[in-house]
């Protein structure tokens, strides 16, 4: 006999809808317990043979529809924002893998037992709208779920792994991510044990194909409050059976308010910054979606969302509609010396340096030798925010070169990082150089 299924965490972001929320209370409240040091695996979690192969070099790129269309997408849609992705040059900064997610196929499958589109909403088909982003240089994202239904209730491909990831290869699918909705957990074993057999039989599947296709494992979303023991053991085996993972609750939605939006980005910030030691290159923590161009969200929001996941060396994936995207938002998603700090060589996370109930300073080492440091005033009045060098991870000099990000400005300092009166929930971001 089978518990009842396990819900989504974070389809809807209950509670944070209710928040008018003091951003910096959200940074105050209780953290989970530092991460565990390993990057690939939490004491006591037994190794899956094999690992999955190294697809994501750097934090995957791209667009999503979930957070801003939900279950109202269809081919249009898809294409219309793969043709923005190119017209605005986002795609040529780095933002070219573009994901379906729930809800596009049908309600029930095929009479092999495939997978199948809803004809209405894409009329050609899967493979075909894979050969249009093809085509125009972008990668071929697809969404699945472990459990019997995903979370909006289609078909999943628990029981199905081989037969579903055959027919990904075929349709020259390129990204693969896996939800974790309605996991019967069968009687005689545990939740976790349950999960880590069900993605594992997926990522072995998908690496039977021979064909390269990026994982994104949602596994850890669903032990975020199962104790920081467990969480972390998670997230040690999905680095092992996939490329990058959702740590915890999804990002707000569309709909919601400016509010709730503000608060869910604070709120993932705050989860993801302190998983920061069991991330590894090539292995990311994914605090969910980028939502610059969302309405409700001020320029400061935007750009200091954009700012902490570069920091952290996070998916830079949007989710927004990018056929409408106004100018502010295409220069926050576009800006080249932000995306470096995100897509860095050396591939590390950066770490909180200095918090309060306000503020948090985070510190993230360059491949060349330099620091990028970012100064976030989560408050609701303006900040001055400063650390010092030493604890920043700068090392000994006369004196330290500084570049903001975002401005292009350049200042120099002797001995502490400075940003002067920081706007509310504003991020300045600097690439610091020891002279």
């Amino acid at each position: 006999m089978s518990h009842p299924s396990v819900p989504r965490l974070g389809r809807t972001v209950a509670g944070l809808t209710a928040v008018a929320a003091c951003s910096a209370g959200l940074l105050a409240a209780p953290a989970p317990a530092a991460a565990t040091p390993d990057p690939v695996r939490a004491p006591g979690a037994p190794r899956t043979a094999g690992s999955y192969p190294n697809l994501a070099p750097r934090p995957p790129m791209g667009w999503n529809n979930w957070s801003y269309y939900m279950c109202d997408l269809d081919e249009r849609v898809v294409l219309d924002n793969a043709r923005a992705l190119v017209r605005t040059g986002l795609a040529r900064k780095g933002y070219r893998t573009v994901t379906v997610d729930d809800c596009w196929m049908g309600r029930q499958r095929g009479a092999e037992g495939q997978l199948v589109a809803d004809r209405t909403k894409f009329p050609h088909g899967m493979a075909y709208l894979g050969r249009q982003l093809h085509r125009m240089g972008l990668k071929f994202g697809i969404y699945t779920d472990v459990g019997t239904l995903t979370c909006e209730k289609y078909p999943g491909s628990r029981g199905h792994f081989p037969q579903d990831a055959e027919q990904f290869a075929r349709w020259k699918v390129d990204y693969v991510k896996a939800d974790g909705c309605n996991v019967p957990v069968p009687s005689g074993h545990t939740k976790e044990e349950t999960y880590r057999d069900l993605y594992g039989q997926l990522s072995r599947a998908l690496r039977a194909t021979g064909r390269r296709m990026t994982f994104s494992v949602s596994a850890p979303a669903y032990f975020q409050f199962d104790g920081d023991r467990v969480w972390h053991r998670v997230i040690g085996w999905s680095a092992e059976v996939g490329n990058l993972w959702r740590g915890g609750r999804d990002v707000a939605l569309q709909k919601s308010t400016p509010a709730a939006k503000w608060s869910s980005i604070v709120y993932n910030f705050r989860y993801n910054s302190r998983l920061a030691g069991l991330q590894r290159p090539g292995r990311w923590n994914d605090p969910d979606f980028l939502l610059a161009g969302d309405s409700g969200l001020n320029r400061h929001e935007m750009q200091s969302q954009m700012s902490l996941w570069a920091m952290m060396a996070a998916p830079l994936i949007s989710s927004t509609d990018l056929s409408a995207l106004p100018t502010a938002a295409r220069e926050v998603l576009g800006n080249p010396r932000v995306i470096a700090v995100d897509q860095d060589a050396l591939g590390v996370q950066g770490r909180v340096v200095a918090q309060d109930d306000g503020s948090a300073v985070l510190s993230k080492p360059l491949r060349n030798g330099d620091r990028a440091i970012a100064l976030f005033n989560s408050g609701s009045t303006p900040r001055t925010l400063s650390v010092a060098a030493g604890a920043a991870g700068l090392p000994e000099a006369g004196s330290y070169r500084l570049r903001d990000l975002v401005t292009g400005r350049r200042t120099r300092s002797e001995r502490n990082i400075v940003a002067h009166e920081v706007p509310p929930h504003g991020t300045v971001l600097y690439r610091v150089t020891p002279d």
